[in-house]
């Protein structure tokens, strides 16, 4: 099968994904299916692995890899155990490829924080391809009736907007900031409004802003850099934000997000970045995220499903992935890029 393959970490610019020819994927265990990818998301994380921004984390763990870790495609061929699914379903992977299922995170349906767990996308199983075998458990069912291209970006950028709003405990009329409108932002933004919460959003880009508004926001602001001339338009526009959720990876942005809340309130990181830091004594808490469950990802289906979430897309073929993540780097992409194999 074709598949864009990392062999090195390198900047974007230098091209450094290989269209390579790697032997497909094949069934191994009774309880796998194997799909044929229709579609997979171009996530900003991705970028990072690729270029060794990471390699302090352990990311990527190996070499050669395959990137990707957003996924929908039609399942083909099922393992003799397998219940979940038959031939023909359409079904989607999160960046969650497979989890012990034993210890304290799994039990506790927190899967994702298991510290065995396999991250698709982190080896030679990775969405950059034609073809990928996943467990029954960690594979979501996806209606017919939604296109790959939709479907796929909700497999990574939509349970990361949906578990982060829940994680800023949403309720009617809650005052919350979203920092940052791409791919994961501006889905945010309608996941919050779902919840009934008066939207706040702000970016660098005056385009990301106009999706934020024609998307629910209440209002935008333009981010600066200038932190007290920024506090100061959103005290006299909105006065401080019940809750924050930081999408922008940058240390000024959270930051500011986090002088931007009021005192009580709650700032939800989404990001990697320094430790910010805070005046314990104005009890605003601090929240990190990732993610989420299976059970969270046939949440966020059955949301964007029910309630027409808007997923803003562009698709390139997949042997145009290097040029893609140029373009999301240099922060040309409106919201989400899609590969298609």
């Amino acid at each position: 099968m074709r598949a864009m393959v990392l062999s090195e970490c390198a900047k974007i610019e230098t091209n450094p994904l290989k269209l390579t020819e790697i032997d497909r994927h094949e069934i191994k265990r009774p309880n796998e299916i194997l799909l044929k990818i229709e579609a997979c998301g171009v996530c900003h994380s991705q970028l990072h692995g690729i270029e060794g921004d990471w390699k302090d984390l352990g990311i990527p763990p190996t070499l050669p890899t395959v990137p990707g870790h957003e996924v929908v495609g039609k399942v083909i061929e099922i393992g003799k155990d397998v219940t979940k699914f038959k031939v023909g379903d359409r079904a989607g992977i999160t960046p969650l490829l497979e989890a012990c299922k034993n210890c304290q995170y799994c039990k506790e349906g927190k899967e994702y924080l298991c510290e065995s767990s396999i991250i698709l996308g982190e080896s030679l199983k990775g969405g950059y391809t034609e073809y990928v075998t996943v467990t029954e458990d960690f594979a979501t069912k996806v209606p017919q009736t939604m296109k790959p291209e939709y479907a796929a970006p909700l497999f990574c950028a939509g349970i990361t907007a949906y578990k982060a709003v829940k994680a800023a405990e949403p309720k009617l009329h809650k005052k919350i900031g979203i920092f940052g409108i791409g791919g994961v932002g501006h889905m945010a933004v309608q996941f919050a409004k779902v919840e009934n919460c008066d939207v706040i959003a702000f970016s660098r880009s005056q385009n990301h802003l106009d999706v934020a508004k024609r998307l629910g926001a209440i209002d935008t602001i333009k981010f600066s850099e200038n932190q007290e001339e920024f506090l100061a338009k959103l005290k006299e526009k909105h006065g401080l934000l019940d809750a924050a959720i930081v999408f922008a990876p940058a240390d000024i942005v959270t930051d500011t997000a986090i002088k931007s809340i009021k005192k009580g309130g709650l700032v939800v990181i989404a990001t990697i970045g320094k430790n910010p830091s805070f005046v314990a004594f104005e009890e605003k808490t601090i929240r990190g995220t990732l993610i989420g469950s299976t059970v969270d990802m046939e949440q966020v289906i059955k949301i964007c499903d029910e309630k027409n979430i808007e997923v803003i897309t562009q698709t390139f073929p997949l042997e145009k992935a290097n040029e893609v993540l140029k373009k999301l780097k240099d922060s040309e992409i409106e919201a989400r890029a899609v590969l298609i194999p």
